[in-house]
């Protein structure tokens, strides 16, 4: 993202203040970022928008268990031909040979 808020001098100060190490995608390159984008568009609009935690503990375990158990086990991405990751590696493998 190359918005005048993360190239302006104040935000470029409390950078380099803290040490951290800014990073921003070259102009026209609009793709750098497009992944972490769509996980997380996925996450608050499958989750998070439609839940009101009590604690940040409570928010952390949710969100952990989107992740391991629903996301990257059984709801279906278009990358994998719209197919759960768990159904894509069961395809995927050979055949066992009959002994």
């Amino acid at each position: 993202d190359q918005g005048v808020q993360y190239a302006s001098h104040q935000y470029r100060r409390i950078l380099r203040l803290h040490k951290f190490v800014g990073s921003m995608s070259k102009k026209g390159c609009c793709w750098d970022n497009a992944v972490a984008e769509s996980f997380f568009g996925s996450l608050k609009q499958e989750r998070v928008h439609w839940r009101n935690y009590r604690t940040r503990y409570a928010a952390q375990q949710d969100v952990l268990n989107y992740i391991t158990m629903w996301y990257n086990s059984q709801r279906m991405h278009s990358y994998l031909n719209y197919q759960s990751p768990n159904e894509f590696e069961r395809m995927a493998k050979p055949l066992k040979e009959v002994a």
